[in-house]
């Protein structure tokens, strides 16, 4: 499949909210030091959680929401347990690393992530049906950012 303008809008949005949370402004949530390293230590997870699923998708990997036509459905490792890994640890990372850093400004573009990943997934969710018809049964008894447990 090719990258389409919606594609590269998803993907623009995205890059600019990460470039707009790396600006520190002293908004500050008023945090504990605990807060704080529990914070640090759920941005960790959140890092290693993108790192093995960046690892699991080799090849398949794209900044983009339309698969590749060279792409496999993977439904093993973390992907067995949530469809969309890389948005789950992102969200960890920034959610911890806010917290971490005492911010309300990254919390709030952490919230603004949140959302755009939702819209995101909802249109690469629909391209990866068209690309694989067992994606609908995978999507039925896979969670999308967090394991469904019942």
């Amino acid at each position: 499949m090719r990258t389409t303008t919606k594609d590269l809008l998803l993907v623009s949005i995205q890059l600019l909210l990460f470039i707009v949370y790396s600006i520190d402004f002293d908004w500050s949530l008023g945090c504990s030091h605990w807060l704080k390293i529990v914070g640090l230590s759920i941005s960790l997870a959140g890092l290693l959680v993108v790192i093995l699923a960046i690892l699991q998708l080799n090849k398949n990997l794209s900044p983009f929401p339309t698969p590749k036509d060279s792409s496999v459905l993977l439904q093993n490792g973390l992907f067995k347990l949530v469809r969309h890994p890389i948005y789950t640890g992102l969200f960890f990372l920034f959610f911890g690393y806010s917290i971490y850093k005492d911010s309300v400004f990254k919390l709030t573009i952490t919230l603004l992530l949140i959302i755009l990943f939702h819209y995101k997934t909802q249109y690469e969710e629909k391209q990866l049906q068209i690309k694989f018809p067992e994606y609908r049964t995978y999507k039925s008894k896979t969670g999308k950012f967090f394991p469904k447990w019942f």
